[in-house]
């Protein structure tokens, strides 16, 4: 698959552009929402206002037909029903508003029947005008219990017309929750996937980074992305095929360093050896003193020689792991079985304590160094000590610690303990003295496992821990 040519802040900068339009959308959204909803709002205070001022004008006009009309039938004044007709005209588009505005016909035409009836009577003779004058009063009560029968009737359209307003609302409330809360939950999904997305590659660039570590260096580093991380990984893997170099030149190096200084040392110990059989000539005692000190220097030095050769050998094997799913358990009491004579001749006691665990290790490097750790700790436990294999499954690795009850390690000696040929002031009494590989050559299987092994401190004897990760 082809690589993306954007690199990792662009990639970001265009996640985020994408989260907040969403985000943003859903915000204009609800803006628009709100603002229709303030309309609708105001249109219906609007009406509400109006309808209600209409009904109240409809109760004026009432009031103002009324005493035009009883006058006018008293005086007989023209102007007077002049006035009355022209509020009569009002009242009739007042009620034809209403009626525009949901008021049931049936209301207005009461209303208007009684306006009728009204009109009717003021037509007669002046013979009349006194009981007719009675009758319009009895009229203009029956127009006010119309009047008053329409204003609670335009109450209630009021109130039918908030409480569907407020449905509105609720019902757009709804929607808006429904759609901020989906968008969130869409932007929070998006900002997840891209997180997993643009991690992947970092988490790779670290396992890359673990493998150098663990000096896995036959593994090639490619590792798709933006196009910074793909120049990571081109700087990774040229930083693998260096470091495979640098191994490969000191291996080199210290094979040929090792065989040119072999050569010369095997004649001059045979050189010492002819001198010492006295080939040459009778040796007078301190020239024999000198042969002897030559002689046992020249196999110091020899032994010097095949032990860097050794752990040579052994950093090198360090990198090339063969890892199986293995039992350490079984794996440490089959280093206690093979050991058995050493620490029973010591009248030892070696035991294996903790619950099975199961790695991906290579066995035959792990089991040298456990090998290793064992044979030291009985070489040092006194008669009838006590060295204790302690096994632990913990979080994110397994760990292993070997404590015997011997002299321990010395305090100017710790920091140094895992160096190449470095041998501590303490050592066994009448042991032959060691070439200091031992624990070196632990320490690389250990570190190639990406493990770690530490010295810890110890009131009486040494008390190695190993920590193996759980590796894939």
């Amino acid at each position: 698959m082809k690589s993306p040519r954007f690199s990792f802040p662009q990639l970001l900068l265009v996640a985020f552009l994408l989260i907040g339009l969403l985000l943003g959308a859903a915000a204009l959204r609800a803006l628009f929402s709100l603002e229709a909803l303030m309309a609708q709002s105001r249109d219906s205070a609007a009406q509400a206002i109006a309808l209600s001022t209409a009904a109240q004008s409809l109760s004026e006009r009432s009031l103002t037909m009324e005493r035009a009309a009883r006058q006018s039938l008293v005086l007989r004044d023209n102007q007077l029903r002049q006035r009355f007709t022209e509020a009569a005209g009002n009242a009739r588009d007042i009620l034809k508003r209403l009626e525009d505005n949901e008021l049931p016909p049936e209301f207005s035409f009461n209303w208007l029947q009684q306006l009728t009836v009204i009109t009717e009577l003021l037509e007669g003779p002046p013979e009349t005008a006194l009981d007719r004058e009675r009758e319009v009063a009895r009229a203009f009560r029956e127009i006010d219990g119309h009047s008053a029968s329409i204003a609670q009737k335009v109450q209630s359209i009021i109130g039918t017309r908030n409480e569907a307003l407020q449905a509105r609302f609720e019902t757009s409330r709804q929607e808006l929750t429904q759609q901020v809360l989906g968008s969130i939950f869409v932007a929070a999904v998006m900002a997840l996937g891209f997180g997993v997305w643009l991690a992947r590659p970092f988490q790779r660039i670290e396992k890359a980074i673990q493998g150098l570590g663990e000096n896995r260096l036959d593994v090639p580093i490619d590792i798709a992305g933006p196009a910074d991380v793909r120049r990571v990984s081109q700087q990774l893997d040229w930083l693998r095929l260096r470091l495979t170099e640098l191994d490969a030149d000191k291996a080199r190096f210290l094979r040929h360093i090792s065989h040119e200084l072999k050569t010369p040392l095997a004649s001059l110990h045979e050189g010492v050896a002819v001198l010492g059989d006295g080939v040459a000539g009778a040796l007078n005692p301190s020239q024999a003193e000198v042969v002897n000190i030559l002689q046992h220097n020249t196999l110091m030095l020899q032994h010097q020689i095949e032990a860097l050769l050794r752990f040579n050998a052994a950093a090198f094997e360090a990198r090339q792991l063969k890892r199986e799913k293995t039992d350490l358990m079984a794996l440490l009491e089959d280093q206690i079985d093979a050991q058995r004579l050493q620490w029973q001749a010591q009248g030892l006691t070696v035991r294996a304590e903790g619950a099975p665990v199961v790695l991906p290790i290579d066995r035959e490097k792990i089991a040298s160094a456990v090998g290793n750790l064992l044979s030291n700790a009985i070489r040092f436990s006194p008669h009838g000590g006590v060295i204790r294999l302690v096994l632990l499954n913990l979080p994110g690795r397994a760990s292993l610690d070997i404590i015997d009850q011997g002299p321990g390690v010395a305090e100017a000696d710790r920091d140094r303990i895992f160096e190449p040929f470095y041998r501590g002031e303490r050592q066994p009494q009448g042991a032959v003295r060691g070439t200091g590989i031992g624990l070196s050559i632990v320490h690389e299987y250990i570190v190639a496992h990406g493990g770690r092994i530490e010295l810890l401190p110890q009131r009486q004897g040494a008390h190695f821990r190993i920590e193996l990760p759980h590796a894939n």
